[in-house]
């Protein structure tokens, strides 16, 4: 059944999906009606260009503080990356262990997914959502007095746990107020905003080890936690109207999600993009040692490098946002996206294997950066199909669409280091076994082809 855009002209055809009522005047309007801006509910035309201005401001207001929700987690990952190295050596720990500071943050991450999720359905978005950034702020700060590398680890899955709220629930803020294709537009243009921290957080983290050690990444994150807390809380609105909101308990809950994954369709978006994901992760977990230990690159390199990979990923989100969405179906482009991630992680790990002989970084890091740029087509792809087919119980579909993603590349990130620090054959061979099988999953179970002869 067609299942209508932001605007009522762009209808995209979903199956089992019940048909969207809402009438939205258009995205800008979309955003403000839903955020509570405030705006008349009848625009004559003589208010229509002060309507419109004000909704492009409420628009882009919310368009940031969603995509700081987003960016939080790779800055909280990405500015530490730098400092696993000097962590080792601070804790007197070895790679393997000081690693499972990642692992911890990715599960926390994960299974508060799976809590938030529905209390925001059920209570609202903004409730869940302040009290997971205040519980986020106290574990960072926490972590910057940390003595040992268990309770590193402790803290850091408190701060994964607490930190979740961000994540799924800017993703159901986005379903509230976008449908079909905007929706997906709205997921690249998040990709921009939340893609920048990417790019900047291991720039700051390898700076801040020039001034401080890496306590003061901590102390660092603490600071941006506590300032995106005051934001929501001043200028997010309830997208969630009450009477939308589901009244069960944690029953309710448990059976929502059962019906999510009884849909074959959902579930192979969700575990294609979470299988991309770890392969993602995998090169997030393993790069630090990769580069600076086996290339040896200085921190700075490394994060310079880090960087270009994020600007590519950016790039190509920002092409699919603008260019190709509307002019190809999204399942094209997912499929274009997990083939190239196959084709890259197949080609890293011919290069890490002395296929080639000693390539160098130069090839690695090119091949790193084709496999990162086709992340931007998988990652936004993936979502917005996903919760196209799940309109009145967005935040759980958010919920098992975050879980699955992170706890999946919670188990690859160790992997990654399981032969030592002196080969990135396993990152390798963890991209490329994650990559197939987002493509066999994309086949298996979406069968794109049966979508496209369903549609009228």
């Amino acid at each position: 059944m067609p299942e209508s855009g932001v605007s009522r002209a762009q209808h995209i055809p979903i199956t089992d999906t019940a048909p969207d009522t809402r009438a939205d005047a258009g995205a800008g309007a979309g955003v403000a009606n839903r955020t509570g801006a405030g705006l008349p509910g009848t625009v004559t035309s003589a208010s229509r260009p002060a309507a419109t201005a004000a909704a492009r401001r409420t628009g882009l207001l919310v368009t940031l503080v969603l995509g700081g929700l987003t960016a939080l987690p790779p800055l909280s990952m990405d500015m530490y990356l730098p400092a696993l190295p000097a962590v080792t050596d601070a804790l007197h720990a070895p790679a393997s262990t000081v690693q499972l500071t990642l692992t911890a943050c990715l599960t926390g991450m994960a299974l508060g997914q799976v809590v938030v999720g529905p209390m925001s359905d059920r209570w609202g978005r903004r409730r869940p959502l302040l009290l997971g950034m205040i519980i986020y702020v106290l574990a960072t700060a926490i972590c910057v007095f940390a003595p040992t590398v268990e309770l590193l680890i402790g803290f850091r899955l408190i701060q994964g746990l607490a930190g979740a709220a961000g994540i799924v629930i800017a993703r159901a803020v986005v379903r509230d107020m976008y449908d079909g294709m905007e929706m997906a537009r709205f997921f690249s243009t998040l990709m921009l905003i939340s893609g920048v921290a990417p790019v900047i957080a291991p720039v700051i983290g390898g700076q801040v080890l020039r001034l401080t050690d890496w306590r003061g990444i901590f102390a660092v994150l603490t600071v941006v936690g506590t300032l995106l807390t005051l934001v929501v809380w001043k200028w997010l609105r309830e997208t969630l109207p009450p009477e939308d909101r589901h009244t069960g308990g944690i029953g309710d809950a448990l059976r929502t999600m059962r019906a999510l994954l009884a849909d074959r369709v959902f579930t192979g978006y969700m575990i294609a993009g979470s299988l991309a994901f770890a392969a993602l992760f995998a090169y997030v977990s393993a790069s630090p040692f990769v580069v600076q230990e086996i290339y040896g690159a200085s921190p700075q390199t490394f994060s310079m490098l880090f960087g270009i990979n994020s600007i590519g990923l950016i790039a190509v989100g920002q092409i699919n946002g603008k260019i190709l969405v509307g002019r190809i179906s999204l399942d094209k482009a997912l499929g274009f996206g997990l083939s190239v991630i196959v084709l890259a992680a197949t080609a890293l790990l011919l290069m890490t294997s002395g296929v080639f002989g000693d390539v160098g970084l130069v090839p690695v890091a090119t091949g790193l950066f084709v496999l990162m740029s086709a992340m931007g087509l998988a990652m936004p792809n993936t979502n917005a199909q996903a919760l196209m087919r799940t309109k009145h119980a967005a935040g759980s579909a958010s919920a098992l669409l975050g879980t699955s993603s992170f706890l999946i590349g919670a188990i690859a990130s160790p992997l990654v280091g399981i032969a030592g620090e002196a080969t990135a054959v396993p990152m390798a061979v963890v991209q490329l076994v994650c990559a197939v099988g987002a493509m066999g999953c994309f086949l298996a179970l979406c069968r794109p082809w049966q979508q496209v002869a369903a549609r009228p």
